[in-house]
């Protein structure tokens, strides 16, 4: 049986006043695929993302997901995917479940579907007993786990998830891929994820594409990329790919909660 890309992009290309954050990238992700997509800050991992989720417009290239067409079908392309960004994105002053409940609402859950899957949801992220509670109460890891609940809300075929397990001790960082693990084997979703912890992508990744300078250099298995490079480590053959510069900042944190609110408000 043939596959199936959930994602197709190809020859993508970003443009900011001259500079170019993206650069003619091509790549797809199979259906049901745990995909990383990696690199240094400022390679153009979050200028992708904002494309593909409908946040941004490509200077030229085309994009598919779903089957849907970002640019001229946005609606369809929004009703696909769940994300889950870096930055905090609930209500604070709202309780766990209020939180679920006005997700639910914007993406037009029906009320008795949208409360069952509220309560499948918020159980298996240990969050059932925390549902009457206000968020501001919750810790990191809880509110991280919230955000995964809140993302899968709608089924979406496709969960995009950005740094998800960041500043979390290693306890509710095991616990958060268990979770997502589960869904994509019982559910099929696939997730596409970016992290700079590289032994969870080492760990958890089908397959791992690595972008820096705006071009994905290189992209396979976590096996193939050691063997290409000749190291025993996902890090160290990360290293050897795009070296050990620090590099600055792709996004801030103002510009990555403009993109939340602007998410919102197009509903």
């Amino acid at each position: 049986m043939d596959s199936i890309n959930i994602i197709q992009v190809t020859n993508l290309t970003k443009q900011f006043n001259g500079f170019t954050a993206v650069d003619n990238i091509s790549f797809a992700v199979e259906q049901g695929e745990v995909f990383a997509f990696l690199g240094p800050n400022g390679a153009g991992k979050t200028t992708t993302i904002k494309m593909l989720t409908t946040l941004l417009r490509p200077t030229s290239g085309e994009m598919r997901l779903n089957g849907f067409n970002p640019l001229s079908e946005q609606d369809e392309v929004r009703r696909s995917f769940g994300i889950v960004f870096q930055d905090p994105s609930l209500d604070d002053n709202l309780t766990a479940m209020e939180n679920m409940e006005f997700h639910g609402v914007l993406y037009k859950v029906p009320k008795e579907t949208r409360r069952t899957r509220i309560e499948q949801l918020l159980k298996l992220v240990d969050l059932w007993d925390r549902r009457g509670d206000l968020v501001k109460q919750f810790s990191g890891g809880m509110k991280r786990r919230l955000e995964i609940a809140r993302g899968l809300l709608h089924h979406p075929k496709l969960f995009f998830l950005d740094e998800p397990t960041l500043g979390l001790d290693p306890q509710t960082r095991n616990h958060i891929w268990g979770y997502i693990k589960d869904l994509n084997k019982q559910e099929g979703i696939t997730v596409f994820f970016t992290t700079h912890y590289m032994e969870e992508a080492e760990r958890m990744a089908d397959r791992i594409a690595i972008i820096d300078h705006g071009k994905i250099i290189i992209a396979g298995t976590s096996e193939a990329l050691k063997q290409q490079t000749k190291t025993t480590s996902l890090e160290e053959a990360f290293l050897a790919l795009t070296g050990s510069t620090i590099r600055k900042e792709e996004a801030s944190s103002t510009d990555r909660m403009r993109m939340v609110r602007r998410m919102w408000t197009r509903r």
